[in-house]
Parts: C-alpha cells; structure tokens; sequence
C-alpha cells in the first residue's frame, strides 16, 4: 500500500496528484470515487465552489477525466478497468438547478447534499455513454453504500447525533458493511464488462428517474467541463 496526497476540494491538488501518480507510469485498473461532506454549513472551497458541489462532485469529475486515459489504457477485452462513484439514497430527493449548482440563490444543507449526489449519478451515466461510444475497455458504476456509522454525520442537529448514537448498532452498517458494494462493483467478476449501473446492497437497482435524462446529463458534463478548466471532448457525441 502507497499513500500519495489528495485534496478533493482543491483542483490545484487533484492536478498534483494525477502529475504524481502518472510518473510512476503504474496502470489503474479500479478507481472508487469516495470523499464527501454532508450538511456542512454554507462555505466554499479555496476555487470558490460551494463545498459539497466542489468536493463530492466536481473534485470527482475532475479526478477521473485526468486519469481517464491511464484508465483506458490499463483496460483490456477481457478485464475492463472499473470506475466505481459513492453516491447516496438521497439522490433520490435531489433537484440539480444547472442555473444555480452553486446553491447561491438560497443554501440549503440538505438541498445542496442532496444535488451533488444526483450529479454524481448523471455524470457516471454519461460517462458510461461516453466510455461505450468510443469503444474504451472501461466501465462506470454507481453505488449507494446504505447508511453506514461514520464521522459523515458530525454536522447534523444534536438531537439526530444522540439517536445516531443509540441507535447506531441497530439501524447502521459498519465502515466495512457499508464498503461492501464498491468492493463488489470493483473486484466481482459478475460486474466485469458491466457500466451504468446503480448499485445497492450488491445488487443492480433502479436510481431516480430524472438521473436517466440524457439532455440533462449532457448539459451537467458540459457545465462541469467548463467549471473545471478541461476540453470538452464530449461534445462531439451524442
């Protein structure tokens, strides 16, 4: 195991890190989109991106469009490389405003947790889309983790703290309960060769309806491009 340094929130360190891991010229066969904040109160990373867009979402599309070419050279026909993004049940409640992903009009934790795990899913379906276009030994998955006991939760209300803290051994995974679908959609040869599935408790299941919207999918990966300073090569697909 080899640690290399990594910031989410920065784009500067996320450009650092791939520059780093690039010249130890080593393949990438699985990358796990992971970080997150939740209901943190309204702040902003060092780029200016209100904190859980910036870090759960564009510190993530920004992440894997770098690597994306180690990805699909590490790839073969018989062994794809895997991309496997954590999202949340709560995508399930989430509204994307494409003319205020910033959350500025009017912050809401949970509004603004809520929208950066629904971009996390249109992004791993029109990653899919772009990946299978061009023909790429790699596929993209998205998990729901379950509501797992971690320091995740040290933002909410006291009162929700005291019933998480009773109520923990009953009703929450462990850390390693709740890895158990990423480590699925990474190692298991039954998801080989399989992209643009929403994962929970290992098994395929339906997300949210408006995660399946093309044109809204299309126009978050155009706006993300824009947002993070990459080319996007996207727009010559469908």
């Amino acid at each position: 195991v080899e640690f290399l340094y990594c910031d989410l929130a920065s784009m500067k360190s996320i450009r650092q890190f791939v520059q780093r891991f690039r010249a130890k010229n080593c393949p990438l066969h699985v990358l796990v989109n992971n970080a997150g904040v939740m209901l943190v109160p309204e702040r902003k990373t060092e780029d200016g991106f209100e904190e859980h867009f910036g870090l759960n979402y564009l510190g993530h599309f920004l992440l894997t469009n770098l690597l994306l070419d180690t990805l699909k050279q590490s790839g073969t026909h018989s062994h794809n490389a895997r991309i496997i993004t954590v999202s949340s049940a709560t995508h399930y409640v989430g509204k994307l405003h494409l003319d205020d992903l910033q959350s500025r009009c009017s912050y809401s934790p949970h509004g603004a947790y809520a929208q950066s795990k629904l971009a996390l899913v249109l992004f791993t379906y029109r990653l899919q889309h772009l990946l299978t276009a061009n023909g790429s030994h790699v596929t993209a998955n998205v998990v729901d983790p379950g509501v797992v006991n971690t320091e995740l939760y040290k933002h909410v209300f006291w009162v929700v703290k005291v019933v998480k803290w009773m109520t923990a051994w009953l009703f929450f995974k462990t850390p390693e309960e709740g890895a158990s679908t990423s480590i699925y959609a990474a190692v298991s040869p039954e998801m080989e060769g399989a992209g643009g599935c929403y994962l929970y408790n290992e098994e395929r299941t339906k997300s949210a309806d408006v995660a399946y919207d093309e044109e809204l999918q299309r126009r978050l990966w155009t706006e993300s491009c824009k947002m993070v300073g990459i080319f996007d090569e996207s727009s010559r697909v469908p």
